[in-house]
């Protein structure tokens, strides 16, 4: 892919800056999975409904929408440091005030410190670890994203493990105690020099904001995220009202989905040594297209369980190897650029999952499961575009 700009931001040691980043992203996929692993028990305590549960998921994803729009342009113009520092002190205090909350409202209030907190570090240590490795651009995404995966298990394990003997406030503490990690790194290491610290160029930012391959990246992630809410949010649904299973078993099998993407991951961070990006994309997407369908189709628990780890291993290196592909292209510009990527791929992750529930409700799950089939059709059709956008560029 052609670069518009080469310039690269003087570095400091990318090891510990990459282990900040994982640090980061590991608090940020606790972010993704304590607002409904805790639910059981903020229903116990505080006195609301489930349409307004709803209403909390919808405001943590909106703030990650609002914080996605703005989170580039600042690093690129002021630096890293200061801006995850300050999104690890959000999340961490929204751990803390869902710890003390005994009013809805207070609930309203930690749900979106935990959205504007928990996209400041998705999109800004996303970015960080693209900086930092210009020639292994994808390894390193991948190698997050193995961290994510990590934070995305810990806190439904602890919350299963832990509150029946401990209760939750102690899970929440800890919680909060974990999002203190990337903050102290963030805090005592030596980050790169800003990129524009002497004025932000809006017009380069702007073309950047404009250029064909942002927006192909942007809704090719678009579909991508709306996969993977979709599959990580109903699968065990599926699998428990439509085949069946146990809700223990459903449970095991989403899980087995979660670690079934860390292991592509971690099989990835190998594959882009001898593989293309667009190559990889193609191939995890063609998995995906196959698992999904496996998945719909399946008439038994056992075959839909099969095409549930199946499609967690094709989704694996979408997401992190074409953020890798617009970071090569805008090295100068990665956060702006990244902004651009992650406000598109929220909305398709908060879209995408609630289409299927209506879906499910106006028919049944294994409709609403047909999402990721035409999902994955067209990641393949997006990539084709990307790919002959590149030739004639």
């Amino acid at each position: 892919m052609p670069k518009l700009s080469d310039d690269e931001p003087a570095r400091a040691k990318p090891g510990p800056l990459m282990a900040s980043a994982c640090a980061g992203i590991f608090v940020f996929g606790i972010v993704m999975a304590v607002l409904g692993a805790m639910l059981p028990s903020l229903f116990v305590r505080i006195d609301f409904d489930k349409s307004e549960a709803g209403n909390l998921f919808f405001l943590m994803n909106l703030a990650m929408l609002v914080m996605s729009v703005f989170f580039g342009p600042v690093v690129d113009r002021f630096g890293y440091k200061a801006f995850l520092m300050a999104c690890s002190l959000l999340v961490g205090g929204s751990f803390v005030l869902f710890l003390i909350a005994s009013a809805y409202r207070s609930l309203v209030l930690a749900a979106l410190l935990l959205g504007f907190g928990g996209g400041g570090l998705n999109g800004g240590s996303n970015a960080l670890a693209s900086d930092l490795y210009p020639e292994r651009r994808s390894a390193a995404l991948n190698t997050l994203g193995i961290f994510f995966g990590f934070g995305a298990l810990a806190m439904p394990f602890l919350i299963g493990l832990l509150e029946s003997s401990l209760g939750l406030n102690p899970i929440l503490l800890l919680a909060a105690l974990l999002s203190l990690i990337p903050f102290m790194l963030f805090l005592f290491l030596r980050f790169p020099g800003a990129k524009h610290a002497h004025g932000f160029p809006l017009g380069q930012a702007a073309r950047i904001i404009k250029h064909p391959l942002v927006w192909l990246c942007g809704f090719l992630l678009f579909f991508q995220s709306g996969n993977e809410f979709t599959v990580g949010g109903w699968v065990s649904s599926y699998l428990h009202e439509h085949l069946r299973l146990s809700q223990m078993a459903a449970s095991l099998v989403l899980a087995g989905y979660w670690a079934a993407m860390m292991a592509g991951r971690l099989t990835s961070t190998r594959l882009v040594r001898v593989m293309k990006n667009e190559t990889l994309i193609l191939t995890s997407a063609a998995l995906s297209l196959l698992a999904a369908v496996v998945l719909v189709a399946a008439p038994s628990g056992l075959m839909a369980s099969f095409g549930s780890v199946l499609i967690g291993l094709g989704f694996a290196a979408i997401f992190p190897t074409t953020l890798a592909l617009v970071g090569e292209a805008f090295p100068a510009f990665s956060g702006t650029a990244f902004s651009v990527i992650f406000v598109i791929a929220l909305s398709g992750g908060m879209t995408a999952p609630w289409l299927a529930g209506k879906l499910a409700e106006a028919h049944s799950l294994r409709s609403g499961l047909i999402i990721p089939v035409v999902n994955c059709v067209m990641i393949i059709l997006l990539l084709f575009a990307i790919k002959k956008w590149g030739r004639h560029t």
